[in-house]
């Protein structure tokens, strides 16, 4: 073989190497998975307000002023135990949110943006406290 075929194969390679996902890698997001589904209450730190949730999928934490919306997502932080994502709804606002588990059924949540033309902001406490019901 040429230099020049051994080049390009060598490239080649590399091209795949660096184009193939690194195994054992895990899909994004995963912490949010590892949360259990079920009634969520949250405790708004600010005024104590309680607010109570069924979560089938736990993800819907991440746009709770925009629950449901059709959002485009950017993931800023994607680690072990939390996550922050930015979110944008054409026409209805946008948010940011950070996620921080403590246990499947305990985390802190902080989320702040706009909604329906108005500000939100809000940090609380969120605990799975049961089976929604049927």
């Amino acid at each position: 073989m040429t230099s020049r075929i051994r080049l390009a194969m060598a490239m080649a390679g590399l091209l795949v190497a660096f184009s193939a996902p690194a195994a054992g890698q895990r899909p994004a997001l995963a912490m949010l998975n590892e949360l259990d589904a079920g009634r969520w209450e949250l405790r708004v730190r600010d005024d104590g307000s309680v607010e109570r949730l069924c979560l089938p999928n736990v993800k819907r934490l991440i746009q709770l002023r925009h629950p449901a919306d059709a959002c485009e997502r950017l993931i800023v932080t994607d680690a072990d135990s939390e996550v922050t994502v930015q979110y944008t709804c054409r026409g209805r606002g946008y948010g940011r949110t950070h996620i921080r588990r403590e246990t499947s059924r305990l985390i802190q949540l902080d989320t702040q943006g706009i909604a329906d033309g108005l500000p939100f902001a809000f940090a609380a406490e969120a605990r799975r406290v049961g089976d929604c019901a049927t």
